[in-house]
């Protein structure tokens, strides 16, 4: 499953950059609108399987380790929550802008995908993609609705912490008095980490 799963993530990738090098990124963004909704029924997985970021940053997280410079607190300017939405409407602004005044299609997806490496040579990948990200505002919004996601049966759950560890994206949390892990479908890219590490087969794919 992991080699089938890195495979989809670089036909995506390389569809981006085909896109990208014939000047028709916005029909990369015609496919994450079409995600959206996709989001509602099977969760996030355009951010888990098709994200071009999310690809590259799988790859940056592995050299940061190597060359350990990662520091795993976020900024404070970050953590109100808010800014995802605030880099989403610049986004939009700048690409309507740029669209009226210079008659061109700005490749917006190239600067985040930039800006996304950056982030995460130096944090763990929650912090882009939970807190910077502007599709990523979206897609916590459509992925909180979804009616499939990955759940805990908490009859198994043993609270070993295991899935809170190996989460990237921070979508699982240990709890309660009973010390049982909870799984946040609004962060949740529906990658399966979580699911092969657990030792009582606790976690599933299912209706929520």
């Amino acid at each position: 499953m992991k080699y089938i799963t890195n495979i989809i993530r670089i036909l995506f990738f390389a569809l981006f950059l085909f896109l990208l090098a014939n000047g028709k990124v916005m029909l990369w963004l015609a496919l994450f609108v079409v995600s959206l909704f996709l989001a509602l029924i099977f969760g996030r997985i355009y951010c888990g399987y098709v994200c071009p970021m999310n690809t590259l940053m799988i790859l940056t997280q592995w050299l940061s380790k190597k060359l350990k410079i990662k520091t795993l607190s976020a900024p404070r300017w970050l953590k109100n929550g808010y800014f995802s939405w605030i880099t989403l409407v610049i986004s939009v602004a700048t690409m309507l802008i740029s669209k009226k005044l210079f008659h061109i299609n700005l490749p917006i997806m190239l600067f985040w995908l930039i800006i996304s490496v950056l982030f995460t040579l130096r944090y763990k990948p929650s912090v882009f993609h939970n807190l910077i990200c502007p599709f990523g505002a979206l897609q916590r919004t459509f992925g909180k609705l979804t009616l499939f996601s990955k759940s805990v049966n908490k009859d198994l759950c043993i609270g070993c912490r295991l899935c809170e560890n190996v989460c990237t994206m921070d979508a699982i949390s240990v709890i309660g008095k009973d010390k049982k892990a909870v799984i946040n479908p609004a962060l949740c890219y529906q990658c399966n980490s979580c699911q092969k590490i657990c030792p009582k087969s606790a976690i599933h794919y299912r209706k929520k």
